[in-house]
């Protein structure tokens, strides 16, 4: 089969059995990059106790998987031209599962955090690659119908990844958080060779090499050297240097190559930034990123450090954010058409901070999980009605070739924050932790071998308060957050004002 027929792709009228396949193909992709993103958390406290790491280290499992979503995201709209789009899809594919077969057997840290980055090299170009085979074969008048399908994966996996990782890792194996990727991706491939239609590579625009070449080892050199310098609380040692000032340079030398003259085609085109509603929202996308996916990475540790709950019961607990999207992520898109997503923007932070506020506040060794629940629903509601309308707000008043760019550069951005969140905010809390007189999370824990019951409610203790004060970081990033949202616009402009296709919009990833 080589697709939908010609009529179909024209557009118009419900959803043919062509399309239903593609979509069916696309969401199969969809559900392995996008569960992988959520399941790995709640096993972090295994696979730190397994291979013996320390939460600074073993959280690059996370980070390094999202650095390299970032890594390959510029260069998925050049090979989809030069290749092809079935061709990229199938070579993403390819790679993810190659990587989660690899992880699987993974014998260190330093082994699974290397076939990690090999999974995201992968996992970035999946949705991108999956959104545009799609939308090509729905047509245009098709697009909203095809992406509610889509969604679907979208939505649920914040809430299926953490309980479907915490029953693996339970009473199965945590190597099988990464192997059940395996047969998902390869009926992925096979339906994908039969049904996807054959490519028609055309001529592509010429990559930027030099940029790539400066920004994505850039980017990972200097979070790598700043997680190390706060890790070890020494920022003079010769590693952390070398890789802090070259990575610092090379991101600098990057800024330099993009705005040069001369320069027609960068990797991300950073005049784009200078208009206030794209700078405003990748401001506003930035710190909420860093503060929201750094809170919910050590959400589940507390659980199992501190409740002792296992690893399937705190991926149940973690649902309540999946389903507080649910709910407002469609309610958040219609509002942002009628009101401008400068409004929908505020009322979401505002949200997610009342939602982090209970976490910095009440998490306590006996705090009530009705209450945790609700702030965690709280958080979800937030979040909906926060990430796509900022995206929207960078988008709606550029011009329809200015779109594609723009859309890159925030994809990138959203990426690069959630890994900085994620490593910062797990940094801090080993910081806690020692502060306070504890080994970190994966470190041996000493002491007598039978503790009293007051010594063991003496450590709880000393360990909820290293989650609370790591909370109130990821509050006070999200309060700053407030002041370019403050920029961003209060209105929506009529559709011949506004270039930013629907069709690009709705292409936009969620972390």
């Amino acid at each position: 089969m080589d697709g939908p027929p010609p009529e179909a792709a024209a557009g118009g009228g419900g959803l043919d059995r062509g399309v239903i396949a593609v979509a069916m193909v696309v969401v199969l992709g969809a559900i392995m990059s996008i569960l992988d993103v959520t399941v790995v958390n709640v096993a972090l406290k295994d696979l730190s106790q397994t291979f013996h790491s320390p939460l600074e280290t073993i959280q690059w499992v996370a980070t390094g998987y999202t650095l390299a979503l970032a890594t390959v995201i510029p260069v998925t709209g050049w090979a989809s031209a030069r290749f092809g789009t079935k061709r990229l899809y199938m070579t993403s594919i390819a790679l993810f599962v190659i990587g989660s077969a690899l992880a699987g057997m993974a014998w260190s840290a330093e082994s699974l955090i290397a076939f990690r980055v090999l999974q995201g090299l992968g996992g970035g170009m999946i949705m991108p690659a999956g959104m545009t085979i799609l939308t090509q074969a729905a047509g245009p008048k098709r697009v909203g119908q095809v992406m509610s399908i889509v969604g679907i994966p979208m939505l649920l996996g914040p809430i299926l990844g953490p309980i479907i990782g915490g029953w693996l890792v339970d009473d199965v194996s945590w190597h099988w958080i990464f192997y059940i990727n395996v047969p998902i991706g390869a009926l992925a491939l096979v339906l994908s060779a039969r049904i996807l239609k054959r490519d028609e590579p055309r001529p592509a625009e010429r990559l930027d090499f030099v940029g790539l070449a400066l920004l994505s080892p850039g980017l990972a050199a200097l979070i790598y050297g700043l997680a190390t310098g706060a890790q070890n609380q020494d920022f003079g040692r010769p590693d952390v240097l070398v890789a802090a000032i070259g990575g610092a340079f090379l991101v600098i030398a990057f800024v330099w190559h993009a705005l040069r003259r001369g320069n027609t085609n960068p990797l991300i085109d950073l005049r784009l930034f200078r208009r206030r509603s794209v700078a405003a929202a990748s401001g506003t996308m930035v710190l909420f990123a860093c503060a929201f996916f750094g809170a919910m990475l050590i959400l589940p540790l507390y659980y199992q450090s501190v409740r002792m709950e296992s690893a399937f019961s705190s991926g149940l607990l973690l649902a309540p954010q999946g389903l507080g999207a649910m709910v407002t992520m469609p309610i958040g898109g219609k509002l942002t058409d009628r009101l401008g997503p400068g409004r929908v923007v505020l009322v979401g932070l505002a949200v997610v901070v009342v939602g982090v506020a209970g976490f910095a506040t009440q998490i306590t060794p006996d705090a009530s999980y009705w209450l945790l629940g609700s702030a965690l629903f709280v958080m979800g509601l937030g979040m909906g009605m926060t990430m796509m309308p900022a995206m929207s707000a960078a988008l709606q008043t550029l011009q329809h070739d200015e779109v594609p760019r723009a859309s890159t550069g925030l994809n990138i951005l959203q990426q690069v924050a959630g890994s900085v969140g994620t490593a910062f905010i797990a940094v801090l809390l080993a910081s806690q932790f020692r502060s306070q007189g504890l080994p970190a999370v994966g470190e041996a824990q000493s002491g007598p071998a039978n503790p009293s019951p007051e010594v063991i409610a003496q450590v709880v203790k000393k360990m909820s308060d290293a989650f609370q004060h790591t909370y109130w970081w990821s509050l006070a990033l999200l309060v700053l957050a407030f002041i370019p949202a403050l920029v961003l616009p209060r209105h929506r402009p009529d559709a011949a004002e506004s270039g930013a296709d629907p069709v690009e919009m709705q292409k936009m990833p969620i972390h």
